[in-house]
């Protein structure tokens, strides 16, 4: 079985939740769940946490995960892209694939990241990247366009369609979010200067919440209150 080394950016600032990294989720800070996510998953075998911050570091490494190095500030603002880190993290790891596991999307089914790390292998060749999306409700063709993108005016034609928003939804393509259960980062495409490339691999699940606001936070509560997750159930016996 081919396995994959996990990194979770996990950096200090943040503006939305102040020290969102290692916000408390109901007894945990945040990071432990991707980490213990990525502890049940049998085809990652090593956790690599990417952080400027010491005390992130020393709650990585109480819950399981590895701090090699000190990621640089000047990598780590609201500015740093992921490239930035991720050939940070390729110059001090020697990997040529690396799952990319977001501290901000905390219950995530271990199968699936196993499987998508299966996937992957399996189209190594043919991509970039690889991608975990999910169908999205509603189409961005239903959006509006408006003469001259000036703030009050007339609607304007779509690809010569006029009213088009109005049209039924299945005519319009099915439409796809990135949502940050996993991706995997190939070291070629980051050394060319792109996180992802050009040829990614869209691997689809069912969607799963992301934490970007303090309102994200607390429908994730209510979430593992009353689907008493897995991660959350592993979390607590190791207590």
């Amino acid at each position: 079985m081919k396995k994959m080394t996990a990194i979770i950016p996990a950096r200090g600032g943040s503006k939305g939740i102040p020290r969102k990294n290692i916000v408390n989720l109901n007894g945990f800070p945040l990071i432990a769940y991707t980490i213990e996510a990525c502890r049940l998953a049998k085809r990652i075998d090593r956790i690599i946490v990417s952080t400027e911050d010491k005390e992130i570091a020393s709650i990585a490494k109480k819950y399981g995960a590895e701090v090699p190095f000190v990621r640089p500030p000047e990598l780590s603002t609201d500015d740093s892209r992921d490239s930035d880190f991720l050939n940070h993290f390729f110059d001090n790891i020697a990997v040529d694939t690396v799952a990319l596991m977001r501290p901000t999307t905390p219950l995530r089914n271990p199968q699936i990241i196993d499987k998508a790390i299966k996937t992957c292998y399996n189209n190594i060749n043919e991509m970039t990247s690889l991608r975990s999306l999910n169908a999205m409700n509603e189409s961005p063709y239903k959006v509006y366009k408006v003469e001259n993108n000036i703030c009050c005016g007339f609607f304007e034609s779509f690809k010569g369609i006029k009213n088009y928003s109005n049209l039924p939804r299945q005519l319009f393509p099915k439409s796809y979010e990135a949502n940050g259960h996993i991706d995997i980062i190939k070291r070629e495409t980051v050394r060319k200067g792109d996180a992802f490339g050009d040829r990614i691999y869209a691997f689809i699940v069912d969607k799963v919440v992301d934490i970007d606001s303090v309102f994200d936070l607390e429908v994730l509560k209510t979430q593992v209150n009353t689907e008493k997750d897995l991660l959350t159930k592993y979390l607590k016996d190791k207590k």
